[in-house]
């Protein structure tokens, strides 16, 4: 066949078409044309074939750089020649042609270009079904080192765009696959031309770009992260273009798309994250039904970006959230709870408090609508939700605590609630001095004030830790005597002696608040049991006296001037008809230092009662020394007429008990402290005398002769 082209072509022309000058390979192309124009009005295809076999064979494939170019000039010219015919022979025209874009000689490269371009305008809609394989040679020519290489390849790239949008017989399906593989090159004039071709093919109405987006969305939203401003703007630019052909199609695989759209939420690029959470707000007001499997995963993207530290994004993460969540979902058509439960959980520890405070939102939200479903999952969440109570935010603290307040409506998840406060609070004392008050008070207003303290008040009268058990009920006695919200509680109380209810509340919290002398005579005085109150009192020994009982005492003292107490403060213009009132204070005020200030306010207090002739003041020289007597008409006052309703004698037997054990468990420290102080220092003593003895004997040792020695 070889033979058949050298008698076809002349041997000067063949010689031309390697020479070194452009213009020399150039006029033996044309003579080439010429030739193969002959040859296809005679119908001598085999010879043409046998043209196009020297043309590439001893050309194109040679190891000389001008036989090479000539070859590829040379194709050009035998395809022009063909003209309408060429179709028959492109299987061999254009294989060496792309073979050409992989030569290591630039100049060899941009002939190819060339010689494509040459080729594809005569062929046209012929050329379509090496699309794939022009197209990959194209993308990497695209980010050739030569300059020159590019320009050529850029206009063979719109040559060939031009051609494709007006083919019919354009494949996307066979076109995907290799879009999809380059999409994820980093290289700039890459994705340059693999964007050019998206918005290309998107814009021609006959191919469905839109059904194959979740194939190459990816790749388009990595490249909104480009170095390169230009890259960014095109990519946006076909992002936006697609994001509003989805608003106006019917048919759209959101499913596929959201994956994608969830984990580019997370991009560290703040423009990414920006453009995919709007995307992700789109779809959860198009997608309807079908993202209803995708709900949890688009949760898990929108609340980290809650807290952006961008504000669009946080815009418009929590507009998407609250849609989010304005969706009803039936459990039945694949709606997840437990899935969206994990997120909820998950954001639980996020370091941002808006997210926190959101991920709360989601778990009052699904316990309202899907309490059977949720309570099935309580076992997985229930322990995150107690460890949020020590959450160092205010806000998610009381939020928590709705939560719990209503799954605390079994009891049985109440108990557990209290009882995990209460473990809580042994183990941080730090917590409940500053964060305690809170929790206490706003539990209170949500489960009732009454069921509150006498769960506290059931679980702490069998604490073992006798300190701890002493201090928990000082915190929950400050709240019961300050809290507006606790007013109810504190009314029911002061009816102690005349109703069964307040009688009941009473002794509920007196068999814990026993833990705590000055708890124990607030809680008597909220009552106005003050004959009991008294008798507590003078049931106090020298222990049950120290710092801790005289600090909580100035706070009771300071407490009695508040409006709390304004009922008792007004009893006292009735000194006949309360006299273990004044008998009562009378007590306290005994047992302050004179010294501190609020022996002062009781003092003064005590002297302005209109005292009548049931009680007599002795004087002495000091007029601030003076003692209240009871009359024997005074002890029949209104306190004594309903001791029956309540076994006083009983409830001063417990409280005695009680102090007794703390006496106990106070002496066993300190013996404990001595015993430890004693083995201490024994073991100094011991550490002492084996130094002192180790000492001495060295001294004593007789010392070494060397041979410099006194002989």
């Amino acid at each position: 066949m070889a033979a058949d082209a050298l008698s076809i072509i002349p041997g000067a022309v063949l010689r031309n078409l390697c020479d070194k000058l452009y213009e020399k390979r150039k006029n033996a192309a044309l003579e080439i044309e010429g030739i193969v124009k002959q040859l296809a009005t005679a119908g001598e295809h085999e010879k043409i074939s046998a043209v196009i076999s020297l043309l590439t064979n001893d050309f194109t494939y040679s190891p000389q750089a001008n036989h090479r170019k000539g070859g590829l000039i040379g194709l050009a010219a035998v395809t022009v020649g063909l003209t309408s015919e060429a179709a028959q022979h492109l299987e061999q025209i254009v294989p060496p042609v792309l073979n050409s874009f992989l030569d290591q000689d630039s100049r060899v490269r941009y002939y190819a270009c060339e010689a494509l371009y040459n080729i594809a305008k005569v062929v046209r809609g012929d050329f379509i079904i090496y699309f794939n394989k022009i197209f990959d040679a194209l993308c990497k020519l695209s980010a050739d080192s030569d300059a020159n290489v590019q320009s050529a390849a850029h206009l063979l790239d719109r040559l060939v765009k031009d051609i494709v949008t007006e083919s019919d017989q354009f494949s996307i399906e066979e076109f995907i696959p290799l879009l999809r593989e380059r999409m994820n090159v980093l290289n700039p004039y890459v994705r340059q031309f693999l964007v050019g071709w998206i918005t290309v093919l998107d814009s021609v109405p006959d191919i469905d770009m839109l059904g194959f987006l979740p194939d190459f969305l990816d790749g388009l939203f990595n490249m909104l992260s480009d170095s390169s401003r230009e890259i960014r703007q095109q990519a946006d630019a076909a992002l936006s273009e697609f994001l509003q052909e989805i608003k106006n199609s019917p048919n759209v695989d959101y499913g596929r798309m959201a994956e994608i759209l969830v984990r580019r939420a997370g991009s560290s690029d703040e423009f990414t994250r920006l453009t995919s959470i709007t995307w992700i707000n789109e779809f959860v007001k198009l997608g309807g039904e079908q993202l209803v499997p995708y709900y949890a995963d688009i949760l898990g993207a929108i609340l980290p970006c809650i807290s952006d530290e961008e504000e669009k994004i946080r815009v418009v993460a929590r507009e998407t959230n609250e849609e989010l969540r304005a969706i009803r979902a039936d459990p039945t058509e694949g709606f997840d709870i437990g899935a969206i439960l994990s997120i909820a959980k998950r954001e639980l520890n996020s370091e941002h408090e808006a997210t926190r405070i959101e991920a709360l939102h989601w778990f009052s939200t699904l316990l309202a609508r899907y309490r059977v479903e949720f309570l099935a999952y309580l076992n997985d969440i229930f322990d995150p939700l107690l460890n949020a109570l020590s959450d160092p935010s205010d806000a998610v603290v009381l939020l928590v605590l709705e939560v719990h307040a209503c799954i605390a409506e079994e009891s049985h998840h109440f108990h557990h609630l209290v009882s995990y406060l209460i473990h809580t609070f042994h183990n941080n004392h730090v917590l409940l001095e500053k964060r305690g008050a809170l929790i206490v008070r706003r539990l209170c207003v949500l489960l009732g004030a009454e069921k509150v303290y006498r769960k506290f008040s059931t679980i702490l009268e069998s604490e073992t830790d006798l300190d701890f058990a002493s201090i928990m009920v000082q915190a929950l006695n400050l709240i019961l005597l300050t809290s507006t919200e606790l007013g109810e509680l504190r009314s029911l109380l002061k009816k102690s002696l005349v109703d069964s209810c307040g009688k009941d509340l009473f002794q509920s919290l007196y068999a814990s608040w026993c833990h705590s002398p000055m708890a124990t005579i607030s809680l008597c005085l909220l009552a106005q049991a003050y004959s009991h109150a008294s008798c507590v009192i003078q049931s106090l020994g020298e222990e049950d006296i120290n710092v801790t009982f005289l600090v909580q005492l100035d706070k009771l003292i300071r407490l009695l001037e508040t409006p709390v107490f304004a009922y008792l403060r007004l009893q006292l213009l009735e000194p006949g008809k309360h006299t273990w009132l004044l008998k009562t204070l009378y007590g306290l005020l005994m047992l302050l230092p004179q010294q501190s200030a609020a022996f002062k306010i009781l003092r003064t207090r005590l002297k302005t009662v209109p005292f009548s002739e049931n009680l007599k003041r002795t004087s002495s020289a000091n007029p601030y020394s003076q003692i209240l007597q009871v009359t024997e008409d005074g002890n029949r006052n209104q306190d004594t007429q309903n001791y029956s309703a309540i076994n006083f004698p009983s409830l001063l037997q417990q409280f005695e008990n009680m102090q007794l054990q703390h006496r106990d468990h106070l002496k066993n420290q300190l013996q404990s402290h001595k015993s430890a102080s004693a083995v201490t220092l024994s073991q100094e003593i011991q550490r002492y005398e084996e130094a002192h003895s180790s000492s001495l004997s060295e001294i004593s040792r007789p010392p070494s002769r060397t041979s410099k020695g006194i002989s």
